[in-house]
């Protein structure tokens, strides 16, 4: 069960989310709704599930009937015998117990695939608002640019400007309209491949701000809480359970079968009739099982030291990750960035400062305004990962 820690900071998580409640929250529901992997994966669990209950099914009772004829003299004698073997009891509980703990492992490797499924469902729904944010920084660039090409040709012609300051605005003009086209086609190919995660269904996704996050202070409580809720750890854990009472199972396979039973053999007019019961001792068919089924076990149970291991240094890695970029984030002064890019513009068009010098400084900008949308994007996917769980 997840604490009351983790509980309280889910909560807060998604409580904050006022934009991927409206937009990405839908797009989630809905690709696991609509997304076929997902239905597939719901199918081969109840296939599954019920082939655990298959496994302790009784086996087929066997019925035979033979005729016997000789001499006329003699009579003739006929035998009908119905049987029905079974295990011995405690082998029926033991298997039992051995398929609801191998469900439960199913259950958990279905909910591992649900949420890598909705983590890159995710994770494209923040690709797409950093292309809407980069097509609105892009636009403003387009709008500038194209009032400078104005500008500068009406200059040209009444010889304030020379050809070569009116060619440079024109040039800057076709560079935005390369990375606008560009912008574009990359919106649409990640928006196609959330189309198809939705069953190639309707999607529409317009959002430009990300969903506010918790913050990061602890790493040894995040530690806690992500080992109490990841699915990953959670599917071998059962699965490590179901592989110790598979040993069970094949310790209880030594125990004797049973078998019972009805016969009725003679000729007409003097039939016997009689019970039959017998059993097997399983010599041979259960011979290596034990051992087998303990290897099993030890493999089961280093594999989810293996992956504790390697989701605690995951988790370090993201944890340090979203600290830096935190941090690098806050170094940008996007205010001071647009106010000077206005600036440079009224000091261009006041003749105060050249073409040349004015796009040497605004290139400048543009590229920390891109990285800040850049870094703020990874800030976001890492974060993710980090609460992929809560998905």
């Amino acid at each position: 069960m997840k604490t009351l820690t983790m509980t309280m900071v889910l909560l807060c998580y998604v409580g904050g989310m006022g934009a991927q409640t409206n937009s990405i929250e839908r797009i989630l529901r809905n690709i696991e709704q609509n997304n076929k992997e997902l239905q597939a994966g719901e199918q081969n669990l109840s296939a599954q599930k019920a082939g655990t209950k298959i496994e302790n099914n009784l086996s087929n009772p066997e019925v035979s009937y033979s005729y016997q004829y000789g001499r006329e003299a003699d009579p003739n004698q006929s035998e009908l015998t119905v049987t029905q073997g079974f295990d011995f009891p405690t082998l029926y509980s033991s298997r039992n117990q051995y398929g609801k703990l191998q469900d439960k492992a199913y259950e958990k490797r279905f909910g591992l695939m649900r949420r890598d499924v909705l983590l890159k469902a995710k994770e494209l729904c923040l690709e797409l608002i950093r292309l809407n944010q980069q097509k609105g920084l892009l636009n403003n660039r387009k709008a500038n640019a194209e009032e400078l090409v104005k500008f500068y040709e009406k200059r040209l012609q009444t010889g304030d400007a020379n050809i070569l300051e009116t060619n440079k605005v024109k040039l800057e003009l076709m560079a935005v309209n390369t990375e606008v086209a560009e912008n574009d086609a990359a919106f649409r190919t990640a928006l196609q491949s959330l189309l198809a995660m939705n069953g190639n269904l309707p999607l529409t996704f317009d959002d430009s701000e990300y969903p506010v996050l918790p913050e990061l202070t602890d790493f040894d409580q995040l530690r806690d809480e992500v080992f109490q809720s990841d699915y990953e750890l959670q599917s071998v854990s059962a699965e490590k359970e179901a592989a110790r009472k598979l040993v069970t199972v094949n310790k209880n396979g030594w125990l004797p079968g049973l078998q019972v039973g009805y016969r009725r053999s003679g000729g007409i007019g003097d039939e016997i009739h009689g019970f039959i019961v017998g059993g097997s001792i399983p010599l041979f068919e259960n011979r290596g099982k034990v051992k087998k089924a303990k290897a099993e076990s030890l493999s089961a149970e280093l594999q989810q030291q293996n992956v504790a291991l390697r989701i605690e240094a995951e988790l370090h890695a993201q944890f340090n990750e979203a600290q830096q970029l935190k941090q690098s984030m806050a170094a940008y002064d996007l205010s001071l960035m647009t106010n000077t890019l206005d600036y440079l513009k009224q000091a261009l068009m006041a003749g105060q400062i050249s073409v040349i010098e004015y796009f040497t400084e605004v290139e400048s900008i543009y590229r920390n305004q891109q990285k800040y949308m850049d870094l703020e994007n990874r800030y976001q996917k890492v974060m993710a990962q980090l609460y992929k769980n809560s998905l």
